[in-house]
């Protein structure tokens, strides 16, 4: 039998006009044309010359299109790599030439500069996918397609799917997640949540992320379940759903959002069994201020881009503010000594290492790297530091890396920088995280600089260079950078001496919609 995901994801049954997909402005996507719609956008990459391990890469706004075109990649055989949509053309340049991929997927609107960019690069075909009305071309190949195709066989170990995550040299790291990998942790996850084919989710998270696609898109299709999907977080459309659905997955963001809504309280939650947080840790203020406004414990979990989803919180049990819950059934999770390796015993403060079938196969094209993130038993070295306590639950204390996680994106302080200090009058800079009441953390920049101009100008140059969640929110001047006695520049010092720059009264004047 092929262990292709599609085929465990959407394998026909006797349900097929059941709904899939439900449309805010109404129309629904049902199971029967789910299957319809993927195989016409597999026939459409056959007939652009898409081979099994073929990569396609794809920068398109949210729409049920781009679903249709990833269980198209998969019946195809293809890897399905998707791209933020935030990424300026600078930073798309590095992944197409990285991934190499036959097919790139962008919105119409940015097909001009993406045609250019891909035929230097060698990519056989540009093509267009629109949200709305403007299909793009694409959609008109699928759309003139057979509805039936046959569906590659695949393995538990062949790649599905290659999503970027930050490097530690800046650069982002290709991590290949198998078929395997994918349906381990939809199964798992379906489990753990309880979720049933009557289950509705408010889908308001991007499609290009983990957490979007490959958790929430893939549990509701493991459980035959259906969701209203909105093109992005806005409080009034979540407002206007959520009394229509069963379950509800966003980022500590999100939570903080509605928090400041009025509208937000018991009855419009009365519908909903499970609110789901995860990719960026949730303050336990947060999760205690939620449960006092709506009756409901958000349900907190932990993964990361190589592994899908590690621990969660139980569903029938005590979920524990500013914990991130147990492992799921098959994962192992251990804490250990940094250096040593040797596993630490419960409330001490170390190293978390994974095992488990979901952990990636992983850094695409970086076997030395792979092999670095790997102990020798098959366990992986997250990066990430925490404490298990005596029941088993996993508190993340914080990252061994310097990664910054704002708003659910990660942000590499290194790749800030380096287009920090390529401004001319800039001597150097140290990008860091500190708390933000709405973002989780906050991009923030230490800048010494001869004659580098102001803030704004500075912020300017850095929104024509880099996605708008990876620009500081503020840029601060200093006469020198800290170092400790070696030279290093010292960031906790930084994150110390800042810490409170963004509890201030302005920043309670938040928009209602999240577009990062």
């Amino acid at each position: 039998m092929s262990g292709n995901l599609f085929g465990r994801l959407c394998a026909p049954g006797p349900d097929e006009s059941r709904a899939f997909i439900r449309l805010p402005a109404g129309g629904v996507i049902s199971y029967a044309d789910l299957l319809a719609r993927s195989a016409q956008y597999a026939n459409a990459l056959l007939d652009l010359g898409v081979e099994p391990g073929d990569r396609v890469l794809v920068q398109a706004d949210k729409s049920p299109q781009i679903i249709h075109l990833y269980l198209g990649c998969l019946r195809a055989g293809a890897l399905f790599l998707p791209l933020n949509t935030a990424y300026t053309l600078a930073e798309v340049e590095y992944f197409i030439g990285d991934a190499q991929p036959r097919v790139v997927v962008c919105a119409p609107g940015k097909l001009a500069a993406l045609l250019t960019l891909a035929r230097r690069l060698g990519v056989a075909h540009v093509v267009t996918l629109g949200a709305g009305a403007q299909g793009g071309s694409l959609a008109e190949r699928a759309n003139a397609s057979d509805t039936l195709c046959f569906d590659v066989p695949r393995e538990d170990a062949d790649v599905a799917t290659i999503l970027y995550t930050s490097g530690t040299t800046g650069r982002s790291k290709g991590a290949m997640l198998t078929h395997g990998n994918l349906a381990a942790n939809a199964f798992a996850l379906k489990a753990c949540w309880r979720f049933t084919s009557d289950d509705v989710l408010l889908h308001a998270l991007p499609l290009f992320h983990i957490h979007g696609l490959f958790v929430a898109v893939n549990v509701t299709l493991a459980a035959r379940a259906s969701m209203v999907l909105l093109p992005s977080f806005d409080v009034d459309a979540v407002v206007a759903h959520l009394s229509e659905v069963t379950v509800f997955m966003g980022v500590p963001t999100h939570y903080v959002r509605l928090l400041q809504d009025d509208r937000v309280g018991p009855a419009l939650a009365a519908n909903v069994r499970l609110f789901v947080s995860g990719s960026a840790p949730l303050l336990a203020e947060t999760h205690r201020d939620w449960l006092a406004r709506t009756g409901h414990a958000i349900l907190e979990r932990y993964g990361m881009t190589e592994t899908g989803i590690n621990t969660s919180n139980p569903y029938g049990g005590e979920r524990v503010p500013g914990a991130v819950g147990q492992p799921l059934p098959g994962v192992s999770v251990r804490v250990v000594d940094a250096e040593s390796g040797a596993a630490l015993p419960a409330g001490a403060t170390g190293m978390i290492e994974i095992k488990g079938p979901n952990v990636f196969a992983g850094y695409w094209r970086m076997p030395d790297r792979t092999h670095a993130e790997f102990r020798d038993d098959g366990y992986f070295v997250t990066g990430d530091v925490g404490m298990l306590d005596a029941r088993g639950y996993l508190y993340i204390v914080g990252r061994s890396k310097d990664l910054i996680i704002t708003g659910g994106f990660n942000v590499y302080p290194r790749e800030v920088e380096a287009e920090i200090d390529a401004v001319a009058g800039v001597v150097e800079s140290a990008v860091f995280g500190v708390p933000h009441p709405d973002f989780g953390e906050g991009v923030t920049a230490a800048v010494v600089t001869r004659d580098a101009g102001s803030e704004e100008r500075l912020l300017a140059h850095l929104k024509q260079r880099l996605a708008g969640y990876k620009c500081p929110k503020r840029i601060l001047f200093v006469a020198e950078l800290p170092r400790n006695t070696m030279g290093k520049v010292q960031k906790n010092v930084l994150r110390d001496q800042h810490a409170g720059l963004y509890h201030l009264p302005a920043v309670a004047a938040t928009p209602r919609s999240l577009t990062s």
